[in-house]
């Protein structure tokens, strides 16, 4: 007898696949999992014209693990951004779990600690902030348009008086060591590995005040994407962490720091 039924039918986003036993209907991840993030090493960056660093293996990891293709680009933080929510799946990383973020994204994670400190230059004994009330007209490096920034806009700082607001941390760092500001914001770990490349001895930064240490980072989903397609891909993730390959890939990124 013919059902009176009106068909089924599927978002183009879904699988029009439907199993031969049951006829249940299941849904598909998309064609290609497309993720953009910025220059943040070691967490992600572009050498050599490709993304490397601990959260682009991570999800290179999640993703086969998932079934899932992926491709990953790197770009200035305010274009990542856009690029991303041009997508209705598209997944922004790294990314700092903010209040204020929270109903902007479906959360996969956490990807690492987020441990951010205030640093200044061994010789520069003179620089010592208790607090960041008492930072008077030094000037403070912190990556534009960063999570960082706007804790300290938040707090008060400016960057008329106070901030020097930078591309990344390398121009930021650059900067400091010509001596153009007293102060850097920093990742503990990033700092290690940006003087490890510039082949400066660890004790070159010395750490004053700690900024935000109780955060992580994550990957975020657009709010309107497919809820599947992040319980999917933190499954993917939570395996990883049980079966130590998430740790095994830690220490080879963030071990020594």
């Amino acid at each position: 007898m013919r059902s009176e039924r009106a068909p089924l039918r599927l978002d183009r986003r879904q699988c029009c696949l439907v199993l031969a036993a049951g006829g249940v209907p299941v849904l598909a991840a998309p064609a290609e999992l497309q993720a953009f993030t910025e220059n943040l090493p070691p967490l992600n960056y572009l050498e050599d014209g490709q993304a490397q660093g601990f959260s682009c293996e991570l999800l290179r990891l999640v993703a086969a693990e998932a079934g899932l293709p992926l491709r990953i680009e790197v770009l200035p933080w305010q274009r990542a951004v856009q690029e991303a929510a041009r997508q209705r799946e598209g997944l922004l990383f790294s990314l700092t779990r903010l209040p204020e973020r929270e109903a902007q994204y479906q959360w996969v994670g956490p990807i690492s600690q987020r441990r951010i400190l205030i640093y200044r230059l061994k010789g520069r004994g003179d620089v010592q902030p208790a607090s960041l009330a008492q930072l008077g007209a030094q000037r403070i490096g912190v990556a534009r348009d960063s999570a960082a920034a706007m804790q300290l806009q938040a707090a008060g700082l400016n960057p008329d008086t106070n901030l020097e607001l930078g591309l990344d941390d390398v121009h930021n760092l650059r900067k400091l060591l010509a001596g153009r500001m007293e102060l850097i914001v920093l990742l503990d770990w990033a700092a290690a590995w940006h003087l490890r490349r510039l082949q400066l001895p660890p004790d070159t930064l010395v750490p004053v005040l700690p900024l935000d240490v109780d955060k992580s980072y994550w990957y975020g989903l657009p709010a309107g994407a497919d809820p599947a397609l992040a319980r999917r891909l933190q499954d993917a993730l939570d395996r990883l962490k049980r079966d130590g390959r998430y740790e095994r890939l830690r220490q080879r990124y963030l071990g020594g720091a």
